[in-house]
């Protein structure tokens, strides 16, 4: 991890630190490299999700919701994030989140308002980068991002997250 510092104190204080003039791919495997660290030996997935979401709203710009939809029977459920108020569940195929969720792809949308069935959580947002989180090629989760930028969203952001993804499917 290049610029990445890692603060641990007596309290168990973690402190994060972007090199914000790094290129976006490395920003990214700082993430992943974060996000690692963070999960290894825990063995609780909520408390894993809840440090996920708050490592990203750290590391990326422009977000006003960051977090984790978990797959609970069938359906997802609201699941750790940062953020206004969500909705708290939502039906495979439902939205960007369901349809990530549905089909186990990437879901990266310029313009929320132009995606077919978009639900909208917040009225702020623009654009929305959903990926899914898979274990054993099972969907377990969902990671999701919104931004009130339009196109906030592209396949470097998508590559990040999906590295991110598949780093902590195991953790959560």
């Amino acid at each position: 991890m290049r610029q990445l510092h890692l603060q641990l104190t007596l309290a168990a204080m973690y402190d994060f630190a972007p090199d914000p003039d790094a290129p976006r791919p490395e920003v990214y495997d700082d993430l992943v490299g974060a996000a690692k660290a963070l999960v290894s030996g825990e063995p609780d997935p909520v408390a894993n999700m809840a440090n996920v979401a708050a490592l990203i709203w750290q590391f990326l710009p422009e977000l006003n919701w960051a977090g984790f939809y978990r797959m609970l029977e069938g359906e997802l459920v609201l699941g750790p994030f940062i953020g206004k108020p969500a909705c708290i569940r939502i039906a495979l195929g439902s939205g960007v989140c369901g349809t990530a969720a549905a089909t186990g792809q990437s879901q990266c949308v310029a313009d929320v308002h132009a995606f077919p069935g978009h639900i909208a959580c917040d009225a702020a947002s623009q654009s929305e980068l959903v990926v899914p989180v898979l274990r054993d090629g099972v969907v377990i989760a969902v990671i999701d991002l919104d931004s009130p930028v339009t196109g906030r969203f592209d396949a470097v952001d998508a590559a990040g997250i999906e590295a991110l993804a598949a780093a902590i499917s195991q953790a959560v």
